[in-house]
């Protein structure tokens, strides 16, 4: 693109947010990398630039109303209007229903479900501005339901909801919503899960990887090349949807 439009992925300083990061940083966006970790967000936007990407990091919670107005007033001015947003930033609080807290539901809702609501309130006004602007947020196919992940699994299905009415309110000033929803996908967070249930995690991805129809788990670069594709030109007639990218069809 001959002017560089302006990214921001949420959840950036490692795992699928940063594979998101890296590869629209060669799609030709400027990326603004955030991300509650400063030594992550530090490390990525030193690889971006250093391929030539401008860059910038916010490091804020994305559940803080304050500070995401803040951080996307900045990123506004030192890269210039975010039309692009990825609704990536997430936690785990993994527990069977009985045993779950109020605070465990909380976090993880007030992440996912409210981070994902405050970012696309406070950068939609850049894309409204601008007449175009796409908006992804990562769901999950736990959101069929997935043993001892209730607030997880709510909070993903939740963001389907909020994916399908952002694409009917904003659909008529040039910016589309969609949703992708990993499976089984190697990262660190799914790596905390073999840890939770006592499991080794190479035994783990064995096992994923055999109930796969591509017999395989899938890797970060797997879902930054679907985000990538709802982020270009060519998907300006898709929206509202929901991609599963799990290697194979499901529930």
């Amino acid at each position: 693109m001959a002017e560089r439009k302006v990214a921001v992925v949420t959840g950036a300083a490692r795992g699928i947010g940063a594979a998101v990061a890296t590869r629209l940083g060669a799609d030709g966006f400027a990326v603004a990398v955030w991300d509650l970790d400063a030594d992550g967000c530090d490390k990525m936007v030193a690889d971006l630039v250093e391929k030539g990407v401008p860059a910038y990091a916010v490091v804020a919670d994305v559940s803080d109303e304050a500070a995401v107005v803040a951080g996307v007033e900045q990123i506004a001015q030192r890269l210039g209007p975010p039309v692009a947003l990825v609704n990536n930033a997430g936690v785990l609080r993994d527990n069977l229903l009985f045993k779950m807290s109020s605070a465990d539901w909380d976090t993880v809702l007030g992440v996912h479900v409210r981070g994902a609501f405050l970012m696309s309130r406070a950068v939609q006004a850049h894309m409204v501005q601008q007449r175009w602007g796409r908006i992804v947020s990562l769901s999950s196919t736990s959101a069929y339901g997935n043993r001892g992940q209730a607030n997880y699994s709510a909070a993903k299905a939740a963001l389907q909801g909020l994916t399908k009415t952002l694409a009917v309110e904003l659909g008529p000033f040039g910016i589309t919503a969609n949703a992708v929803a990993p499976g089984f996908v190697q990262t660190e967070m799914t790596a905390a899960t073999a840890r939770r249930i006592g499991r080794p995690f190479d035994e783990l991805i064995a096992e994923a990887a055999a109930g796969i129809p591509v017999r395989r788990v899938g890797q970060p670069e797997d879902i930054a090349e679907a985000v990538s594709f709802f982020l270009g030109e060519r998907a300006g007639y898709i929206s509202g949807q929901v991609l599963d990218v799990a290697g194979g069809p499901q529930r």
